[in-house]
């Protein structure tokens, strides 16, 4: 009775915290544009400047460029990645004014220092002084002075000309027009003072309270010493209304093969069948669980992974109970048959999914963009699979059994005559 119990708790407890928690798992999911609505582009990053070089770094901090350019434009939640040395992949879901926000992403980065010289007002910053290529390529580092504070050293290819700018800002210190505010695009990220003459090309920019401001304007200025034109090489848009068509058709097809297989196990395997639905559901639950957890972004190639994830779920209890059928035909008894049969399955079911897994991991480490979700989905299948339908979906077969009250054949789907004939 004890272990009926136990059975009951483990089940009502887990149905519970599922119904509890599934709606808020579902509507925190977030989808890939093929699902809502968006574009998807590939940019192939080059030098503005004759001579220029792309390095890692440099096509790092173009993608954050990016990303704030689309923060700005108001989309939230963009997806930005690096592919091979020149190449940067932007994934955007339901936005509004798509054209604008693709002619905004392909102007370069540009990097200005600017002055009041000349300007109405000692705020006005008109002059532009200095431009990203005037700077030595990835010259900029955070350093610390005496007090251990952080501030940022700059490196000029012309030594001469800084010495003159700021050796002429520093003389208009008076009427306090002797700043040299520096421009991401039309964004100001900071105006520090000019005091003195500076020469040998070499100078450090002081006020960044935290580590995390010095580092900001390090990029900053890192990347626009060296800006990259972005060429279109590969573009998809996906209308909002035709990615919650796909999403709806996905989630209605799931749903009807949910049932057949839970249908099909029922009625072969009786209560391991009741046992292997159960856990199905559960199965399914955790890994939107992970998926949450782990912030991924949900597409029809990863809900591809998902049901195939479910089809290998499904396959990992129809080798065990079958195990245990053929043991039982064999004449032994329940529990027998049930250690004999899940001794003798689980290590095909451990191959099979070892044989997924090395196939996933190919894919995910030589794959792109949506190979690398599709591989990235599978592999969490194979992970939720082995704790759902293969431990747990044990342990609740094990303590109906112990519980001696279902022991008999017909419960598990193995028929007397089947047992007597042999």
């Amino acid at each position: 009775m004890k272990r009926m119990m136990a059975f009951l708790l483990i089940v009502v407890v887990s149905l519970g915290v599922m119904v509890w928690t599934s709606p808020s798992i579902l509507n925190n999911i977030r989808l890939g544009l093929d699902l809502q609505g968006g574009f998807e582009i590939l940019y192939e990053a080059s030098p503005l400047e004759p001579g220029g070089k792309i390095t890692s770094e440099t096509l790092t901090q173009t993608a954050k460029s990016l990303e704030k350019r689309i923060n700005a434009q108001g989309t939230s939640e963009p997806e930005i990645t690096t592919e091979g040395t020149n190449r940067i992949r932007v994934k955007i879901a339901a936005v509004g004014d798509e054209q604008a926000v693709r002619e905004k992403l392909k102007e370069p980065s540009v990097l200005t220092f600017r002055s009041s010289d000349g300007c109405k007002t000692a705020t006005d910053y008109c002059k532009v002084e200095l431009k990203g290529t005037d700077f030595v390529e990835g010259g900029a580092k955070v350093v610390y002075d005496e007090l251990k504070s952080p501030v940022v050293s700059i490196k000029l290819k012309d030594a001469n000309k800084f010495a003159e700018i700021t050796k002429r800002l520093a003389s208009k210190v008076s009427d306090g027009r002797n700043h040299l505010a520096i421009y991401m695009d039309e964004k100001m990220i900071s105006d520090p003072a000019v005091n003195f003459e500076i020469s040998g090309g070499e100078a450090t920019i002081t006020g960044q309270r935290t580590n995390a401001e010095a580092n900001e304007l390090r990029d900053t200025i890192n990347l626009g010493s060296l800006p990259l034109k972005l060429t279109e090489k590969y573009t998809q848009s996906v209308a909002a209304t035709l990615g919650k068509l796909s999403l709806d058709q996905t989630v209605k097809a799931g749903v009807i093969g949910t049932v057949l297989i839970l249908i099909f196990m029922l009625a072969i395997y009786r209560l391991p069948g009741i046992i292997a639905s159960f856990c199905l559901i559960l199965f399914t639950w955790l890994l939107l669980l992970v998926f949450w957890m782990s912030d991924i972004t949900l597409t029809l190639p990863g809900i591809a992974a998902f049901v195939l994830g479910l089809g290998m779920a499904v396959d990992a209890n129809i080798i065990t109970y079958e195990r245990i059928k053929d043991e039982m035909k064999s004449g032994k008894s329940v529990m027998s048959a049930l250690r004999a049969g899940s001794k003798n399955s689980f290590r095909t079911i451990i191959d099979a999914n070892v044989t997924t897994v090395i196939a996933a991991v190919v894919m995910y480490f030589l794959g792109e963009s949506q190979v690398k979700g599709f591989a990235l989905i599978l592999m969490m299948t194979v992970a939720c699979t082995i704790i759902t339908n293969v431990y747990i979906s044990r342990l609740l077969l094990q303590l109906v059994i112990k519980a001696n009250i279902w022991n008999k054949p017909g419960y598990y789907g193995v028929k007397e005559r089947d047992i007597r004939a042999l």
